[in-house]
């Protein structure tokens, strides 16, 4: 019954951000976000912060499809979820024009094909090593003859890629290989998203994460280089969306545990 009545309150949380702010993109922006009359927002199952496949529909459910939704509502256009498996995917196709807006970490290397909002969620990366590893902490991985196992293209593997100085980055295709992977290769740690671990954790013995994080990403949203009146409005958007309680109601809304909503960008 509980249960039930937080439920209910946050529908009617994620309700009220809604209907209390009615459409008002201008029509450059509108045009910019989605030029051919609909919204197409990539969407990555690869991080469960973000999206996962509703286990009784198979529909996308989560954060970043409620504020795809929402988006496309102040447009005044469908939307449609093009669906990936990593985030990688998603960052090569941004010039191809597959999407027009999607849900990715903030990265250097990934400015040059598109432009992005503030952050609206932080996550956290985490390391993940065999139960008999005498690495304990997180410091102790950029030693040589260490192997760590990432999703390519990933956030993580941007930043381990440029951060480790002795240990090697190893690829697999998605986040949701990276322990079975890890294990197959025998190498000696795996990184990724904290949950995400946790959840391969669970259905792979003789694994244990390491305490703490080696690095803070932060979720934006963003938009193919060139539109820039999209980008603009994009970037208010997201701002609307942390202030009002929007991302807070969708995470509570979908159960997310150890994310937060960013800070309101400086202005």
């Amino acid at each position: 019954m509980i249960r039930a009545i937080v439920a209910a309150s946050l529908a009617l949380l994620l309700g009220a951000c809604t209907t209390a702010m009615p459409p008002s993109a201008p029509s450059e922006a509108a045009a910019r976000l989605a030029p051919g009359g609909k919204l197409r927002a990539a969407i990555n199952f690869g991080n469960p912060i973000l999206a996962v496949k509703d286990p009784a529909t198979g529909e996308p459910r989560g954060v970043s499809v409620d504020l795809a939704r929402e988006l496309a509502r102040r447009l005044a256009v469908p939307v449609e979820l093009v669906t990936y498996d990593a985030a990688g995917k998603v960052v090569d196709d941004a010039p191809t024009g597959a999407w027009d807006v999607a849900f990715v970490a903030i990265d250097p290397k990934r400015a040059a094909d598109m432009d992005y909002t503030a952050a609206y969620v932080l996550i956290e990366g985490a390391y993940v090593v065999p139960r008999g590893s005498p690495i304990r902490e997180n410091d102790e991985v950029d030693r040589g003859g260490i192997r760590v196992v990432v999703s390519k293209g990933s956030a993580y593997d941007l930043y381990l890629s440029r951060e480790l100085k002795r240990a090697k980055v190893v690829h697999v295709a998605t986040s949701q290989e990276v322990v079975k992977g890890m294990v197959a290769l025998g190498a000696e740690v795996g990184a990724g998203v904290r949950q995400q671990l946790e959840a391969s954790a669970r259905t792979t013995s003789g694994v244990r994460l390491l305490p703490g994080r080696f690095m803070v990403i932060r979720q934006a949203m963003a938009t193919p280089k060139g539109r820039q009146d999209g980008a603009r409005y994009l970037a208010v958007f997201v701002e609307e969306m942390k202030a009002s309680g929007f991302v807070a109601a969708a995470l509570a809304k979908h159960a997310i545990d150890g994310a937060t909503v960013a800070q309101p960008q400086a202005r």
